[in-house]
């Protein structure tokens, strides 16, 4: 397959998500099923955010162009996914698919029920795909290797594939600079930035850099837009307990009654919490941001706009590692 043949097969794939058949409600619906955190509107959002911002005719064509692919280059890549989030491996697998290599992938065992019907579905399309796309418990004989995971896995990974060419990420998060004069319409994106997929997306703010006497009363209002995550019991009890350890400690918090806020210098928060910290001047706030491994995305004004956190482009690339360069230098 060309280049072009397998933008026609993707965007298949997007009327495919579209046309939301009664199949794929099902494997919904499934996903859910196997992983609590996989509600419903959630997956609806990151399907809704692969075809608006992957799955589009004029993006794909404009990011293979400044790629040169060599056919007869084919290697086969191990792709070790994450399963954080509904689909979070999904950006991976496209550069796989599009660089023309072969592709084995170990899916999360938290997400695999939507990638590969996915890939069952591309493959009953065009059944020469059978022979380039798989799956497997353990990766073994590939030429490359790409592998995200925690901290504690990504020592795994460096060890069993380090002779190989690969990419290997681990844990990272993302923050946000506030000025002290965001909009209440800013505020509500925040508030998306931070909640969406409970917080539990690398690219989710989990760290606020705020100026000294910041008024956390519009933003807290604004963070009630997800009071129903109380009705989530996995949810609800992170709450619970990190509400409990707050009080025990004897530390000062802020809730709105379904996120805790609390003074922390660490950019990493639980579930059901976030962390933030005071600056003197906003270039002390930068100092701190820019530059951190740690950081995957900055939000505020002058960096990631409010609201945009969860909605990467082709070109966002994890840990700011060009995958597809990678692989079209295979």
């Amino acid at each position: 397959m060309n280049t072009e043949q397998r933008i026609e097969i993707l965007l298949r794939l997007r009327k495919y998500f579209q046309d939301n058949t009664q199949e794929w409600q099902d494997i919904k619906a499934e996903a859910t099923y196997k992983n609590a955190w996989f509600i419903p509107n959630f997956i609806e959002l990151a399907i809704e955010n692969i075809n608006n911002y992957f799955l589009d005719d004029i993006k794909l064509q404009q990011w293979m162009n400044s790629y040169t692919i060599n056919s007869n280059a084919t290697k086969t890549v191990g792709l070790v996914m994450a399963g954080n989030i509904p689909l979070v491996g999904f950006h991976d697998f496209l550069c796989c698919f599009m660089s023309g290599h072969k592709v084995v992938m170990k899916p999360s065992s938290k997400d695999e029920v939507l990638i590969k019907h996915i890939v069952t579905k591309l493959c009953e399309w065009n059944s020469d795909l059978n022979d380039t796309i798989s799956f497997a418990q353990t990766l073994k004989g590939c030429d490359a290797y790409i592998a995200t995971g925690s901290n504690n896995s990504s020592r795994y990974f460096e060890f069993y594939f380090s002779k190989y060419p690969h990419i290997i990420r681990r844990n990272r998060t993302s923050v946000a600079v506030l000025t002290g004069d965001e909009t209440t319409d800013e505020l509500n994106l925040l508030a998306k930035d931070i909640q969406l997929y409970f917080g539990q997306g690398c690219r989710n703010v989990t760290h606020l850099y705020v100026p000294k006497a910041y008024d956390f009363i519009p933003l807290l209002n604004a963070l009630k837009q997800f009071d129903y995550f109380t009705d989530l019991h996995k949810y609800k009890h992170n709450y619970d307990y990190q509400l409990a350890m707050l009080m025990m400690n004897n530390k000062f918090y802020m809730t709105d009654g379904t996120l805790l806020l609390s003074e922390n210098e660490a950019i990493f928060s639980a579930i059901s919490q976030i962390h933030y910290s005071f600056y003197e001047s906003i270039d002390e706030a930068k100092a701190k941001v820019e530059n951190n491994d740690d950081i995957q995305c900055i939000v505020g004004k002058g960096f990631t706009a409010f609201g945009k956190a969860q909605e990467p482009g082709l070109t966002d690339y994890a840990d700011g590692v060009d995958t597809m360069k990678f692989l079209c230098e295979l």
